[in-house]
């Protein structure tokens, strides 16, 4: 495992900074929103000169009959930092921070040809079960 150091960022300027982890900007607006709405959890892993070079992003959901599950919404890692450990090492993270806020579970989706991701929740601990089918309403679009 490689030596990261993982925080838990509360702070929209962190998030800003590191905005090459994300698929595309950070939207101002949404970024204060995710880190003001508690049961929302982004963890960004650090290496030795401070460079930030993975993040997971997670949200509490409960439910009346389930209670409450922690969903792995976004794991990234910078290409020339994969394959050494830090996907594993923030999702373990991530599962202690579940653990400790009561969730009966964690869970992820991906794609089933995405390997890395495949191999990363896996060797995290992630059991596969049944696939499933996604439905996606795409609500920006039909309101136009």
């Amino acid at each position: 495992m490689v030596d990261v150091r993982i925080e838990r960022i509360v702070d929209a300027a962190e998030v800003h900074a590191a905005a090459d982890l994300f698929d595309g900007p950070p939207l101002a607006e949404a970024t204060g929103r995710f880190l003001a709405t508690a049961g929302h959890h982004l963890l960004l892993a650090y290496d030795d000169d401070g460079r930030a070079v993975g993040m997971i992003t997670g949200v509490e959901m409960t439910h009346p009959d389930k209670g409450t599950e922690m969903f792995v919404y976004e794991l990234s890692v910078v290409p020339e930092a994969r394959r050494r450990g830090i996907g594993n090492a923030l999702v373990t993270e991530l599962a202690a921070i579940a653990r400790r806020n009561g969730c009966y579970g964690m869970w992820v989706g991906t794609e089933p040809d995405n390997e890395a991701a495949l191999a990363t929740y896996r060797r995290a601990g992630a059991d596969e079960e049944a696939p499933f089918t996604l439905l996606n309403w795409d609500l920006i679009r039909r309101a136009e």
